[in-house]
């Protein structure tokens, strides 16, 4: 029998290919809008033969998403969302993967004065007294409950003709405010990567209260057998790892870094 190496070659390299297995992973539109998850998926690929199939979304809907069991993990910054997660039973626990920052941006002429202020309250103060154009995600994200947050700590209830809910994810929210040339909130990683920056600066950053952690979570395999968490482990070793570490740190745009590893071993 003559052996047709082309065929042979093709097989081969299929089955090479589905051995892969899937796993499901809601994240964050601001980990996604970063560029990183380019970078990161097909490293996790050719290291451990898993194809990271990722469902972008606030963090809202990534933890609504976990508590329906229509993922095997996610991966999300609302460390208050994400304990009263796990204090439900719909995750096993959580892991510390990264961090960076939010900042704000605003018109390069910055007629609130922002880049003034002395903390992330007397920013948002500014932007109230002001009544300057101000474009929330208003998507129930990590992002979005981290404003909410800053907005109660300065004592001010945002609302009027001044503040605008885009209900989008972040490059979109970034656009709106280009367009309308508005205040935002944004993480640092977002701000870096987006394309559109019209006349918006960079003009607020540095406050501790800013901090931005990223947590993985596997789902609870108790709670919905049906989930890979045998996969979703296998992911959180390979997120942990030395690999992961020198790759999440040299990562940047224009020679900024966009994330910090600080996953503990």
């Amino acid at each position: 029998m003559k052996l047709n190496w082309e065929t042979l070659i093709a097989a081969t390299l299929l089955a090479t290919a589905s051995q892969a297995e899937t796993l499901k992973m809601a994240v964050t539109t601001s980990f996604y809008n970063s560029g990183l998850s380019e970078m990161l998926l097909p490293e996790i690929k050719a290291d451990i033969a898993l194809d990271v199939d990722l469902i972008v979304v606030g963090t809202g809907q990534a933890l609504r998403l976990g508590e329906a069991g229509d993922v095997d993990a996610i991966l999300v910054h609302a460390r208050a969302a994400e304990e009263e997660f796990l204090a439900a039973g719909f995750g096993t626990h959580r892991r510390d993967i990264m961090y960076n920052d939010f900042v704000f941006v605003g018109p390069s002429n910055d007629l609130a004065d922002v880049t003034n202020t002395a903390s992330a309250a007397a920013a948002l103060q500014a932007i109230a007294t002001s009544q300057a154009p101000f474009v929330s995600r208003g998507d129930d994200s990590g992002t979005h409950k981290k404003e909410l947050t800053l907005w109660a700590a300065a004592d001010i209830i945002p609302e009027g003709a001044w503040y605008r809910a885009a209900g989008s994810g972040m490059g979109a929210t970034l656009n709106v405010a280009s367009g309308m040339n508005a205040y935002t909130f944004t993480d640092r990683a977002s701000w870096l990567n987006f394309g559109n920056k019209g006349d918006l600066a960079l003009l607020f950053v540095g406050d501790p209260a800013l901090f931005n952690q990223y947590a993985y979570i596997p789902v609870n395999p108790e709670r919905w057998p049906h989930v890979r968490n045998d996969l979703a482990l296998k992911l959180e070793n390979w997120l942990t790892s030395d690999k992961a570490k020198t790759l999440i740190n040299a990562y940047t745009i224009n020679g900024e870094n966009l994330f910090t590893f600080n996953a503990a071993r």
